[in-house]
């Protein structure tokens, strides 16, 4: 982002606007996105044992549901049509309302779709990812990679945010300050 735009954010969520995204920009950000989510998250901890109670147990396949993509949804890659989202039956519903809502804010954004339920463990680690449960989404990763720090390099609209955040996703890039692409369903 430019320094007009870092600005422009900071101002949004409440805190000195000065250009430099640093500790206490994005504690405000985090903070202006928990207001935005429900009292009560929906989903569980990542961190939590009762993640496996709630979702069952990674690759597993008989959770997991394909629900019709939105017509404007692309492969991030090679703009061919996504014909089905592979998701959690659990979050199915909250996805597509996220998708739909945050389209309405950066249509460019949400429609490079970058893949849902991936059996695979964490980036650099055993451990299942969220993506393993079909509880994770991750969209335009070519502009929102996974170690660019988030706003800096790294784009993904505060808008989109909010709409996963609305729904109780964790949206990495304002968590985390890195893989600005990747949205899960799990409780902050």
């Amino acid at each position: 982002m430019t320094d007009e735009e870092i600005i422009a954010l900071q101002d949004r969520v409440g805190t000195k606007p000065d250009g430099f995204w640093g500790p206490k920009s994005k504690a405000a950000c985090v903070s202006y996105l928990r207001s935005h989510a429900p009292e009560l998250s929906p989903w569980p901890s990542a961190k939590d044992s009762r993640l496996r109670e709630f979702y069952g147990e990674p690759w597993d396949n008989d959770p997991i549901t394909y629900v019709d993509a939105p017509e404007w949804m692309r492969l991030y890659n090679d703009e061919s049509t996504v014909q089905f989202i592979a998701c959690h039956e659990k979050v199915a519903d909250s996805l597509l309302r996220c998708l739909h809502n945050a389209y309405m804010y950066a249509p460019d954004v949400v429609s490079r779709y970058y893949g849902c339920h991936v059996d695979r463990p964490m980036r650099g680690g055993n451990k299942p990812s969220l993506h393993a449960y079909g509880a994770a989404i991750d969209l335009d990763a070519l502009t929102n990679r996974n170690k660019q720090a988030w706003p800096i390099s790294a784009t993904m609209p505060l808008d989109v945010m909010v709409e996963f955040a609305k729904e109780g996703w964790l949206p990495a890039g304002a968590l985390w300050g890195r893989d600005a692409m990747h949205f899960q369903a799990t409780r902050w």
